[in-house]
């Protein structure tokens, strides 16, 4: 929200710079995002008063004024705003003036017609953010006093205001906080409201929606400009002027923070009722927009039909235009989470419902409809009814908090008096009560006011001693102090590890959402339902990484790429208990290489092969895979870990992937992570570079056609033989004739490695080792070897 300096320093003497005045609000949690300063400070622009007006002769969109500008001769202008009348004061940039934006006003022709100078708009002489119009100034502005008169110079803060300190969205109770942060004492505060209460003429039928509402007729009012400080005031703060009558509501609301609404009296039908909408109602807002209610929408009506939606915006045809004469004022206090839902539901955010959804004062309720009764009578002439209408009961104020001085000492790791402590939250507001001595500790009892609503606990009021004590006062802990790493941390750096293992073989890290949407189950997805979904996009656990990786493959594609290896490490529900499993899954799609090779000229398809070797990379002993039937894929196979199934992977059917349109195949695996990441635990061992030479022989067998490699390397390698080092698979031939003559299977040829640690190898040795590994395939396999 934005807060003008200038209307600060009616309520509190205010520190010396601004910059000092949003380094305390920083320092005490509410953060000052900006500084900027405003005012007219600008030379040669003058207030005018438009005495005539016509159409341009070579331009639609544009006409021609003439303005008195206080001197002797008028000026003739030309102009491309509508926004204007003939008698309205603007304001008028001089030849060699220099607006804020840089723009340099001379003499000149437009369209053939001369133009002595410019008529502003607010955002032109930096007064605001309206590039709708003319800025239309106060019909008491003198004709040719220099606009500064009008603007004086003002300085801007911009404040973020978390969610839960709705008191502070208005200048009363900005200036309430730095009170409390300064020690020091307010000029002034609102007067309490002394007038008499009737309970006729408002229902409530929504008491649990609306707990309170207040309305005060007044009449003889006359509609038209503002004065120019009230304009001054609220477009400081960055609302835009409509009228003297809408301008004092916005007025009270940043003042007093109580969002106020005035409705046309003569254009109401009978007694206010605050309702519940019925299902399909219409209502016509003041945005100009038609919405269709429903039964949870809370609405003001009076006899015959809806007149506004509660909290949020009033409506069209009972809004207070320049032949209304007679308003009534409404002042009331609705439920946030109502207003919150309204207004998210119908896309309708207003100033109103911003305050509304974050708690209004109920004590600031009636005194914000005096304060604006008050300057309607002031500006507008009007005469309010000396009874104010009400109906139900306001709020009570928030339970009584129990601090513990020793547990404040102990939050904070620093002593603090209890004395200071109690001037504290004297400042906030907080009334103290019953004093409690206990073994080695004292209590005291603490009334929350009606404005802070967000105290609850004893630390939300440790957190206001803090505040206002100063956190810069409490001393820093001895960062360079050891801390024990604990099990979510070693968790933690064994998932980065396997994150950059993937990372460096150019996959991509997904996060999808761990919520599926319907279709999904429609489709036969196993899956467990939420209770109360937020969307249809957004309605079950996910049992498997795929649905969420298949989307993410769609929208690559869509948008024209020819490559697509990503990963996922992340939970899934394991129905129908919901056993949280942490899963890793990879997927494959397209083009091994984003361009031919310079040899082929031809771009190879990712196939099984590419998957398998990812898969190969990743620290898991014992890797083996078998080739097994599953419906949710086309071809499947186990992934195996020390005969242990730790996944299944494989190519996709086309079925899995109909809306994909994909050419090509899906290449999906699902591993446990768990069971891959305990492999990375165990520590890793430094081994030398060897010092002797490797000796290496080859073996070529013929095998059945169904033998698997795993299968030979499992006989090769065990039991293993000391001096063996390696084994690799070097060679494959299949013929559909056979590999020889009365043979039938395939041929495999496996590169042997070996090697002593100590020292070099003879032949002889080599040898015998090699011939142990021959006769064992022989015997365990029955292969026949190729000499």
């Amino acid at each position: 929200m934005k807060f003008s300096v200038n209307w600060l320093r009616e309520f509190i003497d205010l520190p010396k710079t601004p910059e000092e005045i949003a380094d305390l609000l920083t320092r005490a949690g509410v953060e000052t995002k900006n500084i900027e300063t405003r005012g007219a400070k600008i030379e040669k622009v003058l207030v005018s008063q438009i005495t005539a007006s016509s159409r341009h002769p070579n331009a639609d969109r544009l006409t021609v004024c003439e303005v008195d500008d206080g001197s002797a001769a008028k000026r003739q202008i030309v102009c491309g705003a509508t926004n204007y009348k003939v008698g309205d004061k603007i304001p008028l940039a001089l030849p060699g003036a220099k607006l804020p934006n840089g723009t340099e006003i001379r003499k000149s022709k437009l369209r053939g017609v001369d133009s002595e100078g410019m008529l502003c708009s607010p955002i032109e002489l930096g007064l605001g953010e309206d590039a709708s119009g003319l800025l239309i100034l106060s019909p008491e502005a003198k004709v040719g006093a220099p606009i500064t008169d009008l603007f004086p110079s003002d300085t801007i803060l911009d404040v973020e205001i978390t969610p839960n300190r709705g008191d502070l969205l208005s200048h009363f109770g900005l200036a309430r906080e730095i009170a409390a942060l300064t020690s020091k004492k307010l000029k002034s505060t609102p007067r309490e409201a002394k007038i008499p209460v009737k309970k006729t003429g408002v229902t409530i039928s929504a008491t649990r929606e609306c707990p309170f509402f207040s309305a005060r007729r007044i009449d003889n009012v006359k509609v038209g400009p503002s004065p120019q400080w009230l304009r001054a005031k609220i477009e400081s703060a960055g609302v835009r002027s409509i009228n003297n009558i809408v301008d004092i509501s916005n007025f009270v609301m940043l003042e007093l923070g109580q969002p106020t609404h005035a409705f046309d009296a003569d254009k109401l039908r009978g007694d206010i009722n605050v309702q519940l909408a019925l299902d399909g109602e219409k209502f016509l807002a003041l945005d100009g927009n038609n919405y269709s209610l429903t039964s949870e929408n809370l609405v003001i009506a009076d006899e015959e039909r809806a007149i506004a939606i509660g909290g949020v915006m009033g409506g069209e045809e009972t809004g207070v235009t320049e032949s209304t004469r007679n308003i009534l004022l409404e002042s009331a206090y609705f439920l946030p989470a109502t207003v919150r839902r309204m207004a998210r539901n119908l896309n309708l955010p207003s100033d109103a419902s911003y305050r509304f959804e974050r708690g209004v004062d109920p004590q600031m309720i009636l005194r914000a409809s005096q304060r604006a009764s008050e300057l309607i009578r002031e500006i507008a002439g009007g005469n309010p009814a000396k009874e104010i209408a009400a109906a139900g009961e306001l709020p009570a104020n928030p339970a009584d908090v129990s601090l513990d001085y020793n547990k404040c000492d102990q939050v904070l790791g620093i002593a603090i008096k209890s004395k200071t402590v109690d001037e504290i939250l004297e400042r906030f507001g907080l009334s103290k009560g019953e004093i409690r001595n206990q073994r080695k500790s004292e209590t005291s009892t603490w009334e929350i006011p009606s404005y802070r609503r967000d105290l609850q606990r004893d630390v939300d009021l440790i957190e206001e001693v803090v505040r206002a004590y100063g956190v810069q006062k409490i001393a820093g802990t001895d960062r360079s102090r050891f801390t024990a790493s604990s099990m979510a941390d070693r968790w933690y750096d064994l998932e980065s590890a396997l994150r950059n293992g993937l990372l460096t073989r150019g996959f991509a890290e997904v996060r999808t959402s761990k919520l599926i949407p319907r279709h999904s189950i429609a489709s036969g997805e196993n899956a467990i339902k939420v209770r109360n979904p937020l969307s249809e996009d957004h309605v079950a656990l996910r049992p498997s990484l795929l649905l969420g990786l298949l989307a993410v493959l769609d929208r690559n594609m869509r948008a024209g790429t020819e490559h697509v290896a990503i990963f996922e490490l992340g939970r899934v529900f394991v129905p129908p208990t919901g056993k949280e499993e942490r899963h890793l899954a990879i997927l494959l799609w397209g083009n091994a290489t984003g361009a031919p090779h310079w040899r082929t000229q031809t771009k190879r398809r990712l196939d099984f092969f590419d998957l398998k070797g990812a898969i190969a990379s990743l620290p898991i002993k014992s890797l083996s895979f078998r080739r097994i039937e599953n419906r949710n894929f086309a071809l499947a196979t186990e992934i195996r870990s020390e005969e242990q199934v730790i996944g299944v992977g494989g190519q996709l059917p086309a079925l899995c992937t109909p809306a994909l349109e994909t050419p090509g195949s899906v290449l999906f695996a699902e591993l446990q992570a768990d069971l891959v990441l305990e492999e990375q635990k165990s520590a890793k061992t430094f081994r030398e570079i060897e010092r002797f030479p490797t000796v290496t022989r080859d073996i070529a067998m013929i095998v059945p056609e169904k033998m698997s490699h795993a299968e030979v390397l499992r006989a090769i390698e065990e039991p293993r033989e000391p001096l063996l080092e390696s084994v690799q698979l070097f060679d494959l031939f299949e013929s559909q004739d056979g590999i020889a003559p009365g043979t039938f299977g395939k041929s495999l040829a496996y590169r042997l490695t070996y090697r002593d640690k100590n020292r070099t190898l003879t032949n002889e040795e080599v040898t015998v080792a090699h011939a142990k590994i021959r006769e064992r395939l022989k015997r365990e396999l029955s292969v026949t070897l190729r000499e």
